[in-house]
């Protein structure tokens, strides 16, 4: 038995099961998050059960820049490279852009001095007047990241160990443990990024051991679950945690449906992640940033954009209408929930558009009021010049196009088509705007699962436990890279501790680039097999190849995977009970007010067809059907539909 908790921005998800069925709820997220995750534990009945956490508690501390006084030791002269940066800006024309600020000021970054070369990468220098000047600071929790800490970690640790003879309870990271990789700027912010959360993530998952009293794995940012002892140490791995549960469970249902190529649309309060997943495995990236902060970070590849229900409709000094980024978030939320919320959002123009009712409590713990939605939207209008009806088919417009945008930051802009990918729709959300979406990009068809709105937390089951190492080598050829790849894959096994799968990747790249193509690497093959691979690769990612070049090993990788509590075919199809029809209900559309059929989907069975314009209701969750889409049920329980 096992229980999922997927902490969001407006709800907290919870799946159950027990071995024979799935059992779900949604709460409402709570300001600390071990407090909602204990109450929708215990509506769902499973107390002193194990327990899977996807949580935003390093995700927000990053966002709200909530982290620990942190102090940087690195090598002298090189203090200020973390404000340096890279020369390539964020906005290229945009001449007001500014750079996130470092999360450690300058007056919190030291120098060793004697920086030492590779050839005397060993030796170790006078650290006293350094570590006195760090322990003056009184730093809460520290980052050491020397330039060759990658190759050297000696130097490293001995500069650790004089720091904590002087700050024995302060934590300290390392970017040698953290991100042993070469470019000493992108592996200075990820360590830094690691240091700065430690002390409060490490707050929360202690405060949660204490509430839970079971054993406790949290979602990493690539896909698969770390202990919690862990990810308390290593915080910057788990600040994508909970979306990496939607990409997880979207991309069993791909496989498990035939499908070559899927797109995870996950939309729920607060955000929409989307994810390309080929192949029945999502794409993991080791280069991202983290609200303009960089990190290397092993990271399943999704794109995050502020559109989600709770997301506000606001009028820009133009005079346009613009949705998001901001938030109604869990509290007040949309002003249709009765919490003190006035401004209109997503879930207000879906309630006065008819896409959502009244009789169903959203998440099965909110009942919308369609006279405050009514009312929030009219406040909109008055600045828009236009009526509600109008300014509410105008939020869902605009978040859509905004969505739009989002799918193709995954697919077009990766070398991928998304005509030939289906749209994977779940979240509180999802369902209600993704065949609008996948018709505007052309995609082939839409999927909405079975638990669609608790379906990040039930990606949490089907993880497996993971553990991810890389070694930076800067090989000049292949020669010698089978022996360091060979060792490399046996730390990934040693490190998870139970049997599993070890998978090997190296990232290459053209002599002369600044830039690499991670590829699978597969021991003992032939190295003309490899080449082809990435020059094929670096083809469809970059439009050109350039096969005569030589080619340079950069970084070797392994990740080593166990087996997870549960896998996709052990999960029951939902067993259909009652007359699904509803009747029906007048919805808003471009075209005017239709007459929509309303449907239960738990009472759907296997064959079933719904033809468009259509709303499927279920408690955690909706599905809009426009005009010309039809949904068929599948065995799986999920909605194919087709237009």
């Amino acid at each position: 038995m096992r229980v999922a908790v997927d902490v969001g921005g407006t709800f907290t998800d919870v799946v159950f099961w027990d071995g024979a069925v799935v059992r779900t709820a949604k709460v409402t997220t709570t300001p600390d998050q071990s407090d909602g995750l204990v109450s929708g534990i215990e509506e769902v009945g499973a107390s002193g059960v194990d327990l899977v956490h996807g949580t935003t508690a390093a995700t927000n501390a990053v966002l709200q820049r909530r982290g620990a006084r942190t102090a940087l030791v690195t090598d002298a002269g090189f203090e200020d490279l973390i404000e340096i940066g890279r020369q390539d800006r964020p906005a290229l024309y945009d001449t007001a852009v500014t750079r996130p600020a470092p999360l450690a000021p300058a007056s919190l970054r030291f120098g060793v001095p004697g920086r030492s070369t590779f050839a005397a990468a060993g030796d170790v220098p006078d650290l006293t007047a350094t570590v006195t000047a760090v322990a003056a600071a009184q730093p809460e929790a520290v980052a050491v990241s020397l330039l060759y800490g990658f190759a050297h970690p000696e130097r490293e640790a001995a500069v650790a160990s004089a720091l904590q003879v002087v700050l024995p309870d302060v934590p300290i990271s390392l970017s040698s443990s953290v991100a042993p990789e070469i470019r000493e700027f992108e592996r200075s912010s990820t360590t830094l990024l690691n240091a700065y959360l430690a002390p409060v993530v490490e707050r929360y998952l202690r405060r949660l051991a204490g509430r839970v009293e079971a054993s406790t794995a949290v979602m990493r940012s690539s896909g698969g679950l770390i202990p919690l002892e862990r990810a308390a140490a290593l915080p910057a791995a788990i600040v994508l945690s909970g979306p990496a549960g939607g990409a997880v469970a979207a991309a069993a249902l791909g496989r498990a449906l035939g499908r070559e190529t899927v797109i995870s649309f996950d939309m729920g309060g607060t955000s929409t992640d989307v994810c390309r997943i080929e192949h029945g495995r999502p794409e993991v990236v080791y280069q991202r940033s983290i609200d303009g902060l960089p990190s290397t970070m092993p990271s399943v590849a999704i794109h995050t954009v502020g559109a989600g229900g709770g997301s506000l409709g606001w009028v820009d000094s133009g005079g346009a209408l613009r949705v998001g980024p901001m938030s109604a978030g869990a509290d007040p939320g949309p002003a249709c929930y009765r919490r003190g919320g006035i401004e209109a959002t997503v879930t207000d123009a879906d309630l006065v558009a008819g896409r959502i009712g009244v009789a169903v409590p959203l998440g099965g713990v909110v009942t919308p009021d369609r006279d405050a939605a009514r009312t929030a939207l009219a406040r909109l209008a008055a600045e828009l010049d236009g009526d509600v009806a109008r300014t509410a088919l105008g939020i869902i417009e605009v978040v859509e196009a905004r969505m739009d945008r989002a799918v193709r930051r995954v697919s077009v802009e990766e070398g991928s088509d998304p005509r030939d990918a289906v749209l994977v729709a779940f979240g509180g959300a999802g369902g209600l705007h993704a065949t609008a979406l996948a018709r505007r990009v052309g995609m082939s068809g839409v999927v909405v699962p079975a638990h669609a709105g608790v379906f990040s937390a039930l990606g949490l089951l089907l993880a497996p436990p993971r553990v991810d190492v890389s070694r930076s080598v800067l090989l000049d050829g292949l020669g010698g890279v089978e022996a360091i790849a060979a060792a490399v894959a046996a730390e990934a096994a040693f490190a998870l501790g139970e049997p599993g799968e070890v998978a090997q990747f190296l990232d290459l790249r053209y002599r002369g680039q600044s830039h690499e193509t991670t590829v699978p690497f597969h021991p003992g093959e032939p190295e003309a097999t490899l080449l082809a691979r990435f020059h094929a690769a670096h083809r469809r990612r970059n439009g050109f190849d350039r096969p005569d070049d030589p080619v340079e090993v950069v970084t070797v990788r392994a990740e080593a995977v166990a087996a997870a509590a549960l896998r996709w075919d052990q999960i029951p199809a939902p067993v259909p009970q009652g007359d699904p029809h509803r009747g029906t209900r007048s919805v808003l559309t471009i075209a005017g007010a239709v007459d929509a059929g309303v449907w239960w989907r738990g009472g759907l069975r296997p064959g079933a067809e719904v033809v468009g314009p259509a709303v499927i209701e279920e408690t955690e969750a909706t599905t809009y059907l426009g005009a010309g889409e039809r949904a068929v049920v599948h065995d799986t329980g999920a909605l194919e539909v087709g237009w």
